[in-house]
């Protein structure tokens, strides 16, 4: 995926979030905060704002999901996998 392209996803999955916030999830987004990136940080690398999308799905998945076998819990699983990932690489990339 392109940047533009990424950051136009992150937007959308940011629009979930604001909705799930208004249901009252307002604690559920601690670990997407502490990233302290969103969509309008167009300067931001294309690496980090794909840990973005993947630490916001793993979350969203993670508040719809029931259970863990639910398609939602196994989309939370793996974006958690993908998020992972992207910080060792991003890591990696700054030393």
């Amino acid at each position: 995926m392109h940047k533009d392209e990424l950051i136009q996803l992150h937007t959308l999955m940011a629009q979930m979030k604001s909705i799930l916030e208004e249901k009252g999830f307002t604690n559920a987004f601690s670990a997407y905060d502490s990233l302290a990136i969103s969509p309008v940080h167009v300067h931001r690398s294309k690496a980090e704002h794909k840990l973005a999308i993947f630490v916001l799905g793993n979350t969203l998945a993670s508040v719809m999901s029931k259970d863990d076998l639910s398609g939602f819990g196994k989309t939370s699983e793996r974006m958690k996998e993908l998020a992972t990932r992207m910080q060792h690489s991003i890591m990696h990339e700054n030393f």
